[in-house]
């Protein structure tokens, strides 16, 4: 329980959160490293407070670009005895032990979801917000896969596979977009916000 009010006493304020998941193993002279900074640089300077799990990697890419856009850099981490800690990027942090207390966390004060190409923890976080909006405990937001190449196996195999043998509906392909553009998936969040004027009390 304490660290559920700890979380709520650190981010109560954050609002129309962007948060970036991907690989804690991304180098920093990575393409998409590259890319996960220009893109949380161009929705720091929209105004959107950019949260990560803290780490190295997409996260430490993306708390980057939110100090370069001049936003706010929030990192939500986990307590793990072989993981690094907190990237320098970070301007506020909070850590949990617990990966649902986390998840809840960033499922509470996010408002979109940008997901880089990551392993495992990536895809229970990016399966989790899905499922929460599919099946209505969390309103719809941008869920936005970066990398083309790399999501495209996962998407045929939704499509093909999952929905055409009816075990979700095809609208629910339609949560996600993908793109290879930073430009593109900032504007997929600033137009969401735009089309949404009371956004930020959605999913309270």
């Amino acid at each position: 329980m304490g660290e559920f009010v700890e979380g709520f006493e650190r981010l109560g304020d954050i609002t129309n959160g962007v948060t970036f998941i991907g690989s804690a193993r991304t180098a920093a002279d990575d393409a998409h490293y590259l890319a996960a900074t220009e893109t949380a640089r161009l929705l720091a300077k929209e105004g959107f407070p950019i949260i990560t799990g803290g780490g190295p990697g997409i996260m430490e890419a993306a708390n980057k670009g939110a100090v370069e856009g001049g936003g706010l850099s929030v990192g939500v981490n986990i307590e793990l005895p072989h993981e690094q800690g907190t990237n320098p990027w970070v301007r506020r942090s909070v850590f949990f032990r617990f990966f649902f207390v986390r998840k809840m966390m960033l499922a509470r004060y996010s408002r979109a979801v940008i997901a880089f190409p990551g392993g495992y923890g990536t895809m229970d976080e990016l399966f989790e917000y899905l499922t929460l909006m599919q099946t209505g405990k969390m309103s719809i937001h941008p869920v936005v896969l970066f990398g083309t190449a790399y999501w495209s196996p996962l998407v045929a195999w939704l499509e093909q596979m999952v929905a055409r043998e009816g075990k979700i509906s095809p609208k629910d392909l339609s949560l996600f977009q993908v793109t290879d553009e930073p430009a593109e998936a900032a504007q997929i969040i600033i137009n969401a916000r735009a089309q949404q004027k009371s956004w930020h009390t959605e999913g309270r």
